[in-house]
């Protein structure tokens, strides 16, 4: 489905509530603990560098890390074998990634044996032929595959473990039981980002330079020598473009989105001359996304009611805005979330006013036969099966929560049957104690903001429950709520967990994150507050018990509410913080100021940004007191975080700790707060890629929870004697 995330793609300071699908490749964090049973990267000898000399606080909690390593060991191990929709399926063979490279198996053979079509070892001495890679060990990740229309070719997107710059291998598939051979290798593509094929020999891509991708290629494998043209290039700076095929696989699409317009240009697969043609100039405050039916385009715009999404439709041969049709626009309070076509159907993914996802389906041929498909209440994302060359008329999806395993569903459109992938065709969501709670916190302004609580046992119990609390808020994203093998063990290990939705997220339309853009940032920390104090009041756990966690762009909440109400928390954990706005904001060398300065503002070309991002600015307003602990995760490449602005975070935090120690001794109510810095190499903005170096960083994280909220460990239970 992932329509949207089309719209969302710009590489911004973000985890991404779409993930890294292992082969749809979007700028966010990756499923890495499915390595536990199918080892999907391809590595040769070779050593890392550390950046260990700059961090600090660590050695402390070395023994417990330890402990909690074994433990996510094993809980990654018992969800290791979770449905997922990793598989690639073609006309008659289904392709996969283990070990050493690319697989595929023959579906017509009754017991097919794996075939080997894209060995990784060859990728990497072919880049070191080129000079692309010099490094002695090359660790190599399979983002996305992508196979042409008649299976003649294979291009599929790699990165190493220790940056996101991207490569595209295209491989010439060959007959069946032909060993690898590095000569099915036509070529290495550097720098690309989305890649689509629109015939055999042809496939458009993007490039990723600066994390920016401004510009579009052709490639084609007609001739004896491949050919590359330039198809597109886009001169705005804040315009992030990627290619994207229709799922009936006819039309392929250049999407050109800034955070507050949009471009489309069409390619019709179907035609010899594959020229791109505009859909809608760009206009300010337009975004909008199109789908292929028929001689039509689906069309999802937020020129709906309060400029959110509604669904619209025109004619393929007049494409324009003047000639779109409205079909369905959601219920007040009802926000759309993401869309696709099914056969003759529209169907659109919706958050409702009460929080829950529901599907809608539109009859295309009759707009008004609409209806509502209800999921399991505790259902938090929703992932589409990407459909497979055979374009069928059921929809395939997965939902999940942070603590619920992804349970796989399908969806009749024709006929609106849900069907569960359970054994008995019931709705499984038990998956042992585990409530969901859906709460909403008043801000002082009178906004609702919503919370989405997991425990166990009643809310009124939870007094003396530890308190993990996760907030993101920018850039008009949902928070990432995707099952997490981590936060399944602290549940079961009585914590309660809370997701703040707060503004500057998208969770509850496009108004909800206008509500917080660049004047209105103040909003997202008052949020933020809101919802601790409204749990608290309602008896769910204390300050002392609560630790608050953010990631990228969520720190600078989590940052501000430290600076101002130091006193609701105990801990704090931060994974590549942003923290540095204004410096950051004031740099237009670095690669996404320009492209930010919608979300969070100009402070260099307007004074009266500049005064609002200090009044926030977590670095900058620092201020000699009491903070909670602090465990800030960093890594020494990080494009989208400067290390600079969090090195220099930590040592203005320290020193003003110093200073209110120095002026108010250390008393037994007031225990001095541990700041403590872990600073990784690499460049990945989402956390090491490797599964034994991310088992280290959540078990660190862990750790600092335990030690500073002064809980005991939890033990295994030991098995009883018969």
């Amino acid at each position: 489905m992932a329509v949207l995330s089309s719209l969302l793609c710009s590489p911004a300071r973000f985890i991404s509530p779409f993930r890294l699908r292992l082969w749809d490749f979007s700028p966010c964090k990756r499923r890495t603990w499915l390595l536990l049973s199918v080892q999907r990267c391809y590595s040769s000898d070779s050593s890392n560098s550390s950046d260990h000399h700059r961090s600090s606080g660590l050695e402390r909690y070395k023994d417990l890390q330890k402990y909690f390593n074994r433990r996510l060991k094993a809980a990654y191990h018992r969800f290791s074998h979770i449905p997922d929709h990793s598989l690639v399926c073609g006309h008659n063979h289904v392709y996969f990634i283990e070990g050493d490279g690319i697989y595929r198996v023959d579906q017509r053979q009754s017991d097919p044996e794996p075939e080997q079509v894209l060995h990784l070892g060859h990728v990497s001495r072919q880049e070191e032929k080129t000079g692309l890679i010099n490094e002695e060990r090359i660790q190599w990740i399979v983002q996305r595959i992508r196979l042409s229309p008649q299976e003649k070719h294979l291009a599929a997107s790699l990165k190493t473990t220790d940056t996101e710059e991207p490569w595209c291998v295209v491989v010439r598939l060959r007959k069946r039981n032909s060993p690898p051979d590095p000569q099915h290798i036509v070529l290495t593509l550097d720098k690309v980002f989305s890649f689509e094929w629109a015939t055999d020999d042809v496939l458009f891509y993007t490039t990723l330079e600066a994390l920016r991708c401004s510009k579009v290629f052709r490639l084609d494998l007609t001739s004896k020598e491949s050919r590359i043209t330039s198809v597109f290039e886009e001169t705005h700076p804040d315009v992030f473009v990627e290619v994207a095929l229709s799922r009936d696989r006819q039309m392929l699409s250049i999407n050109g989105n800034s955070r507050s317009s949009s471009e489309v240009l069409l390619i019709d697969g179907t035609t010899s001359h594959l020229e791109p043609f505009l859909v809608q100039p760009r206009q300010p405050d337009l975004l909008y996304h199109v789908e292929h039916w028929r001689e039509s385009l689906v069309i999802l715009a937020n020129t709906g009611p309060g400029k959110e999404y509604q669904v619209l439709q025109s004619p393929l041969s007049e494409p324009s805005m003047a000639s779109w049709v409205p079909l369905f626009a959601p219920d007040s309070g009802t926000v759309i979330k993401d869309m696709d076509v099914i056969g003759d159907h529209c169907v659109l993914v919706a958050r409702t006013a009460a929080g829950g996802l529901v599907l809608i389906v539109i009859s295309l041929t009759n707009p008004k036969e609409a209806y509502t498909v209800q999921l399991p209440s505790w259902a938090c994302t929703i992932q589409t099966k990407k459909p497979g060359m055979a374009v069928g008329s059921v929809l395939e999806f997965l939902i999940s929560s942070p603590v619920h395993t992804p349970m796989p569903y399908s969806l009749s459109p024709q006929d609106g049957l849900l069907l569960s992938g359970s054994k008995d065709g019931s709705f499984p969501g038990a998956q042992g104690r585990i409530t969901t709670t859906r709460l909403e916190a008043c801000n002082h302004d009178g906004t609702l903001v919503p919370v989405t609580l997991f425990h166990s046992g009643p809310v009124g119990g939870l007094r003396q429950a530890p308190l993990l609390v996760h907030v993101y808020g920018a850039y008009g994203r949902d928070l990432n709520m995707e099952f997490c093998p981590e936060k399944r063990l602290l549940l079961e290990q009585g914590w309660t967990l809370a997701f703040c939705h707060i503004r500057g997220g998208g969770e509850r339309g496009l108004s909800w994150h206008r509500q917080a853009g660049v004047e209105g940032k103040q909003r997202g920390v008052e949020d933020l507050r809101a919802c601790l104090r409204h749990l608290f009041s309602s008896g769910v756990s204390s300050p002392s018990l609560t630790a608050l966690t953010a990631c990228s762009a969520g720190a600078v909440a989590v940052g501000a509410l430290c600076n101002t109400h130091t006193h609701m928390m105990r801990a704090v954990t931060l994974q590549a913080p942003f923290l540095d706005v204004l410096g950051t904001m004031e740099d237009p060398s670095l690669p996404l100021t320009l492209e930010d300065r919608e979300e969070w503002g100009d402070p260099v070309g307007n004074p009266e940004h500049r005064l609002i991002i200090s009044s926030y600015c977590p670095l900058h307003n620092i201020t000699p007191q009491c903070y909670p602990s602090m465990l800030l995760t960093a890594y020494s490449g990080d494009a989208r975080v400067p290390l600079a602005g969090v090195l220099k975070y930590t040592e203005l935090l320290k020193k003003a700790i110093h200073t209110h120690f120095t002026l108010n001794p250390i008393s037994e109510y007031e225990p001095a707060p541990n700041i403590v810095l872990n600073i990784q190499p690499g460049e990945n903005h989402l956390g090491p890629e490797d599964f034994e170096l991310m088992l280290e960083e959540e078990a660190l994280r862990l750790a600092f929870l335990y030690t500073e909220l002064g809980l005991e460990p939890p033990r295994p239970q030991r098995k009883r004697r018969r």
